[in-house]
């Protein structure tokens, strides 16, 4: 059998980059219809219909725009789609989701001390979770309150404050963080697929019917790309958050993210309100400064429980717990990585175990046996710069150890 481990790790990486890549796609367009539609001149000499104009030089070459509020008396041959940006963005986004909290979920996904649950039911709630978000978020931009801008985004918050905290109560951190994206991301995405490129298909339709188009259908698609456009930096946070167990694995890590959603909308409210009326809110980033210091003090928070050996084991981690090379294996990494990688770190300028992964006990050892291996055995990734002087004999050993539960061999 070959080194299925590296083959696993190798396409988590492509599916990431994928990930990466569209998802840079959907935000540049995103961001720049947002500030092309703000930027938007109105004069008496535009066209019938054209609700605006606007000139841009890019790359040695000008480009003039006009946007029509509903749809050009005569439609034009070729139409380009924005759609594949934000429907790639999520199916790479879901495949990571699969691949490493789902496949990985008695590490990744599920805390037995937060909430003890099986396999199959956490990936049920995961599922059942992004699904309701997104019927509860059209319903209500459906219902009268949706007549208020405002008044929708107040409740969507109060939303989002209250799946953060739910999925705290449920998750790991870090699953916590990421479903918050998930949660936001499903939202954005179907609103593209079901709302904005429908109605866009219903306007072309009227047009070649010969039937005047809906105006109705365009201020829907507007108001759910505006909302798109306030969530798109919170997303981006909770992509990165996995890096920085100070913001997912503290005590009020749910508040953080609260706030993460306050500051995003602070910085999109500048760009917008620049780009429309050129004015710029320079108290945004004063208030958004304020908030981000409030993430660092509820940040000094640690979290009142402690994971320790009473944690139940996956049958998976037990086979490694079990293995004739553990305890040699387990003294290697309690020598060379548990003074990071600790309840109360001992490594100087350390305060808190990196990525909230603990090295301290045996069943915490077992249970990250498969990072242990790819960090530290077939990489030098861990410990960084060697600061700990692992050998190639410890690492062979690690090596050893891990194969030998798996029954993988080197590539």
């Amino acid at each position: 059998m070959t080194d299925f481990t590296l083959l696993w790790e190798w396409m988590a990486f492509a599916v990431r980059w994928s990930h990466v890549i569209v998802g840079i796609a959907w935000i540049g367009s995103s961001f720049y219809f947002i500030a092309l539609d703000l930027g938007l001149r109105k004069h008496a000499d535009l066209p019938a219909g054209v609700q605006g104009e606007e000139w841009q030089v890019h790359g040695g070459g000008f480009y003039h725009i006009n946007k029509y509020m509903v749809a050009p008396p005569n439609l034009p041959e070729h139409l380009i789609w924005f759609k594949w940006e934000s429907y790639t963005t999520w199916l790479t986004g879901f495949a990571m989701l699969i691949i490493v909290y789902y496949a990985g979920a008695d590490l990744f996904l599920i805390d037995r001390t937060v909430f003890d649950i099986d396999v199959p039911a956490a990936i049920g709630l995961s599922l059942a979770s992004l699904a309701i978000g997104w019927v509860l978020y059209d319903l209500l931009c459906k219902s009268p309150l949706g007549k208020s801008q405002n008044g929708l985004m107040i409740v969507l918050f109060v939303i989002l404050l209250v799946m953060s905290w739910g999925y705290m109560q449920v998750f790991t951190g870090r699953a916590a963080f990421l479903h918050m994206g998930a949660f936001t991301a499903t939202i954005m995405s179907a609103n593209v697929f079901f709302i904005i490129i429908p109605n866009q298909k219903k306007i072309v339709a009227s047009m070649k019917a010969g039937e005047a188009p809906d105006p109705a259908l365009g201020a829907q698609s507007k108001q759910r790309s505006v909302h798109n456009n306030y969530l798109t930096l919170p997303v981006l946070f909770f992509m990165l958050s996995n890096h920085y167990p100070l913001a997912f694995a503290t005590e009020y890590s749910w508040a953080i993210a609260g706030l993460i959603f306050l500051i995003g909308v602070l910085i999109r409210h500048f760009f917008n309100t620049m780009h429309s009326t050129g004015r710029r809110e320079y108290w945004t980033f004063g208030l958004a400064l304020v908030l981000f210091i409030g993430i660092i003090w509820l940040s000094s928070y640690p979290k009142t429980q402690d994971v320790g050996e009473e944690v139940a084991l996956s049958a998976t981690a037990q086979t490694f717990l079990d293995d004739a090379h553990f305890e040699q294996a387990s003294q290697i990494v309690l020598g060379r990585c548990s003074m990071c990688h600790a309840a109360e770190p001992a490594y100087e300028g350390v305060d808190m175990a990196p990525k909230d992964v603990r090295l301290d006990t045996p069943n915490l050892i077992a249970a990250h046996a498969r990072e242990i291996y790819v960090q530290s055995a077939r990489s030098h990734a861990m410990p960084p710069g060697n600061v700990s002087f692992m050998t190639d004999a410890e690492r062979e050993l690690l090596t050893v150890w891990y194969q030998s539960v798996t029954g993988e061999r080197s590539l």
